[in-house]
């Protein structure tokens, strides 16, 4: 089996392909799929995870396919451990990383602005914002330090169609991903010529366990659990089409079709939109 360096020297022009990878949130959901899909692409993963156990998990499915991967444990909201993930990244790897996935991220929702408990606005945006804050602010020092030679290098940020979305109820969960929106967008602006590339991932609804395990209404969570299983996608067809999406250097992945059309109907039309959602929005609450 090839070591990190001999993959990183033998190379294609593919991000993806026999990356030596960092994925946040890798225990389970979108993270997990990231992970265990770059092992199939023949990467060498450090998957973290807040559940040191669920990362265990996913890095054992990936030596099952002959893949490099390692568990650790890390909790995005602190920049401490964010560090200790890139050192770690660093040894296990013997080089810089080339791809970086800033997954981890909990579900909010179910009241309105001025009733959500800010308790639940720092911690949201603790995870979902300030989590791919520290990712970027840790790694892209190291990426821009090690060049896109012999490799190609990128970073990931997992947002959500919420990030322009506006749907009620869901304000620390929407303004957290708009964070990462913006971040992204800023962060690709500035590495605009280094050779990173850059992609923001704003899917829909996903069959994740977001739900089971956010601060969600009762209400607001069967609602999402039913559109999951309705409308959502596998978290696996998520995976590769945005690694796909970012090999061709793509900065914006919108994976399916409903948060295609509600992007452009967005840019064309803002306030219509925004008012076209308050307005279905409250017509289904009085159901």
């Amino acid at each position: 089996m090839l070591g990190p360096l001999d993959k990183l020297l033998g190379t294609s022009k593919c991000t993806s392909r026999d990356a030596l990878a960092v994925v946040t949130g890798a225990g389970s959901g979108i993270g997990a799929a990231f992970a265990i899909e770059l092992g199939r692409r023949q990467g060498t993963i450090l998957c973290s995870d807040i559940d040191e156990a669920a990362a265990q998990r996913t890095a054992a499915a990936i030596a099952e396919l002959g893949a490099d991967a390692m568990a650790m444990r890390c909790d995005v909201s602190r920049i401490d451990d964010v560090r200790a993930l890139a050192d770690q990244a660093q040894s296990f790897f013997g080089a810089a990383p080339t791809l970086v996935i800033n997954n981890a991220g909990v579900g909010a929702g179910g009241a309105g602005i001025g009733d959500v408990p800010l308790d639940d606005w720092v911690w949201t945006l603790g995870v979902n914002l300030w989590g791919p804050i520290h990712g970027c602010h840790v790694f892209t020092p190291i990426l821009r330090a090690a060049g896109p030679s012999p490799a190609p290098r990128g970073i990931i940020n997992v947002a959500s169609a919420a990030a322009f979305g506006a749907a009620p109820g869901m304000a620390a969960y929407n303004v957290s991903k708009a964070g990462v929106l913006s971040l992204s967008e800023t962060l690709a602006a500035e590495l605009s010529g280094t050779g990173i590339r850059v992609t923001v991932l704003c899917p829909t609804f996903v069959k994740t366990n977001i739900v089971e395990s956010g601060r969600i209404s009762q209400a607001s969570g069967e609602l999402a659990a039913k559109l999951m299983r309705w409308t959502g996608i596998s978290t696996q067809k998520v995976a590769r089409i945005c690694l796909d999406t970012h090999d061709r250097g793509e900065l914006y992945c919108l994976p399916q079709l409903d948060a295609k059309i509600g992007w452009n109907i967005k840019r064309v039309a803002p306030q219509t939109y925004t008012r076209a959602v308050g307005l279905v929005s409250r017509a289904n609450t009085h159901r």
